[in-house]
């Protein structure tokens, strides 16, 4: 036989092997990736697929840098610089640079959410975010950022953070000119302006732009305050309550007044001051007319117009409406300067004896016996409970 016969024999023989395979039903992913797995109904699309994982990227963007595997990635990616947005959503007018976007925002309307986490039980509209979701529940932060140490269950974690660092805020606010790093912030900013406030607190009724902002603010009915100051003892609700209360103690003031140079350590402070110089008071009550520059000052003031007197004296049991009134009227008794406990209002003579009341609104313990390992609050409880071990040992002898 011919090398020409060989090579239409093998021909016949491998049409023939091919005619005797199961015939491929429409829509079969018979093409396996080696690499990850992933299914497909083409040997094309397989290797297209391919590229992903060799890593090679020839296809670079010419206005940010950007590279891709594949040439019809590029063309789509360009759509983003162009400014061209022609997919526009019926149900609430956002627009799209691709129709496949638009599709997958559309199921953010139909209230659909098929894709639940077996672990917690949340739904989500589409099968990535799952998966993003689910990165959560195994702890594992491989991305970290080199200059802060944190760490992010994501890349795209890890890179949006890494804007805070570079200093650049180029999404900035038409309305009022502040800038963001990401432009997520800016449109969370945005809703200030906008004036609208769907998340109400049951309890009192007040609004917010966020649901986090609501979330926040339910921390203060819940009267838990597991944030405490190891110097003075005082509680708070939120870390960054904690964090700018310790600037207090640290007796640095850089923030100062233009038109007084009074200063403060915090900016916040700062901007509630120069209210004063302003003489705008936009704050008005309704039940006698006086104005105020704040609307905590409005709030304290309507106080006096119910009646309702919370703080009473420990000496002759007189009540007030306010605690600085208590803490001034406290002089007759005392004859000395008072020191009040901002948590409960009890008054002492010293600053000594408030911070050693300051102990009981802790729940930290942390003086232990050397002993018995029995916590205690303060120094002094320890001190009064190691007498103990004392008195014991002295009878043993």
């Amino acid at each position: 036989m011919t090398s020409t016969q060989k090579d239409q024999h093998g021909a016949r023989s491998q049409r023939s092997q091919e005619a005797d395979k199961p015939p491929r039903r429409k829509g079969e992913k018979t093409y396996s990736c080696d690499e990850c797995g992933k299914d497909f109904t083409r040997n094309d699309s397989l290797k297209t697929h391919q590229l992903i994982h060799s890593g090679v990227k020839p296809y670079s963007c010419g206005e940010c840098g950007k590279a891709f595997t594949q040439a019809g990635s590029l063309k789509t990616h360009q759509l983003i610089h162009s400014g061209l947005k022609p997919y526009s959503c019926d149900e609430c007018g956002k627009s799209f640079n691709r129709a496949g976007s638009l599709k997958l925002h559309q199921l953010i309307h139909s209230g659909v959410k098929p894709y639940s986490c077996d672990e917690c039980g949340k739904d989500f509209t589409w099968a990535e975010s799952l998966k993003r979701h689910q990165l959560s529940h195994r702890g594992v932060k491989a991305y970290s950022c080199d200059l802060c140490g944190k760490s992010f269950t994501e890349a795209g974690g890890l890179k949006k953070h890494q804007l805070i660092h570079s200093g650049v805020k180029a999404y900035s606010c038409y309305l009022c000119g502040k800038s963001f790093s990401r432009a997520g912030g800016l449109k969370t900013h945005q809703l200030i302006h906008s004036g609208v406030k769907p998340y109400s607190c049951d309890l009192c009724g007040k609004s917010f732009t966020q649901a986090g902002g609501l979330q926040r603010h339910q921390l203060i009915h819940s009267g838990v305050k597991a944030y405490s100051c190891d110097l003075c003892g005082k509680t708070f609700t939120q870390p960054k309550d904690l964090k700018s209360h310790y600037v207090i103690h640290s007796g640095i003031k850089p923030y100062s007044c233009d038109l007084c140079g009074k200063s403060f350590s915090r900016a916040g402070c700062l901007k509630t001051h120069q209210l004063i110089h302003t003489g705008v008071k936009e704050y008005i009550c309704g039940l006698c007319g006086k104005a105020f520059t704040q609307n905590c000052h409005l709030q304290k003031h309507l106080v006096m117009h119910s009646g309702f007197k919370a703080y009473s004296c420990d000496f002759c049991g007189k009540t007030f409406n306010d605690k600085h009134k208590r803490k001034n009227h406290l002089l007759i008794h005392t004859g000395n300067d008072v020191y009040c406990c901002d948590q409960c209002g009890k008054p002492f003579t010293t600053d000594v004896q408030l911070k050693q009341h300051m102990f009981i609104h802790s729940e930290e313990r942390p003086y232990k016996c050397d002993v018995c390992e029995k916590t205690f609050k303060s120094p002094y409880h320890l001190k009064r409970h190691q007498q103990i071990h004392t008195r014991k040992q002295l009878y043993t002898k």
